[in-house]
């Protein structure tokens, strides 16, 4: 039977392609290949936290990874988020503990990492801030639309059956009792104090003056470094140089800026449109919040 060269030369490169496929695929699953690169050097690993903080889940495994990952000696958080949700930002920072025991952990604050975003930086082994970084803002907030007297302009009315006297606490369509503020205000305040232990322990103040200023006050980079707030003054290159030092590497580090993930045409159109329906579903029901407020 005659042999067809060019059918022979394709099944090899098709059959050598499969192979190589399948080996990259095995590694992925081992770990070798992620987004700190093939080679075994000492790295330090930039991880960015930016924006209003609602998910914790990404930042969460991408910590666990460099945990876990021998090949990491440092971690620098790039921060700059006027802070968010409480259950994201208390998930991270609890993380944030746990890798500081492994590994070195150095904060860098950018424009501004305020409430949430202080809450998460407080976790580190040290922090930076630029001079003018806005930060502070240490207080919980609870915000909600009452919008009973447009209803009443307009001939509607609301019909509530609820199983309790609090069911309803936060409703639009009716005022606020004595009684729910007063629950309310007790949930802040435990929420409050939750927020003033996390930085009396991080960085190791005095509850009693983290006490004395955790009123919802804005610090800039200059007043946080007076206030014990934060360490030093300076950049995200100064954080990466102290993370060096405190990691023991020699000579220049080996620095890691993970790839942010590439979204399809379809993925971009559903995570937009997402947003816009959280976004309007937070602004217009209520929300219970390590953030500054921005008017």
């Amino acid at each position: 039977m005659r042999k067809h060269p060019f059918l022979t030369g394709f099944g090899i490169i098709f059959i050598s392609g499969i192979f190589f496929i399948l080996c990259m695929m095995g590694l992925a699953r081992t770990g070798f290949l992620d987004d700190l690169g093939v080679g075994g050097g000492d790295k330090i690993v930039v991880l960015d936290i930016e924006g209003v903080i609602v998910k914790s889940r990404p930042v969460i495994e991408k910590l666990i990874q460099y945990k876990n990952s021998e090949r990491v000696k440092a971690v620098v958080l790039r921060i700059d988020s006027p802070g968010g949700g409480v259950c994201p930002s208390q998930e991270i920072y609890e993380e944030v503990i746990k890798l500081r025991e492994k590994k070195i952990v150095v904060v860098s604050m950018g424009s501004v990492a305020a409430s949430g975003g202080y809450y998460i930086a407080c976790a580190a082994h040290k922090v930076f801030a630029n001079p003018g970084t806005i930060t502070g803002s240490i207080g919980v907030i609870i915000e909600f639309s009452n919008v009973e007297e447009l209803l009443n302009k307009i001939g509607m009315k609301s019909v509530v059956i609820k199983s309790g006297e609090y069911k309803d606490i936060l409703s639009p369509t009716r005022k606020m009792t004595e009684a729910d503020r007063i629950l309310l205000q007790g949930v802040i305040d435990n929420i409050q104090g939750q927020f003033i232990d996390a930085i009396a322990l991080g960085r190791e103040l005095p509850r009693e003056k983290v006490v004395g200023i955790a009123d919802g006050r804005l610090f800039s980079g200059e007043q946080a470094k007076m206030s014990g707030l934060i360490d030093e003054l300076g950049n995200l290159q100064d954080a990466i140089k102290a993370a060096s030092e405190m990691a023991g590497i020699e000579g220049e580090p080996d620095v890691v800026y993970p790839e942010k993930k590439r979204l399809s045409i379809w993925e971009y159109f559903m995570e937009a449109s997402m947003s816009k329906i959280s976004s309007f579903v937070s602004d217009n029901l209520f929300k219970v919040s390590y953030r500054l407020n921005v008017l």
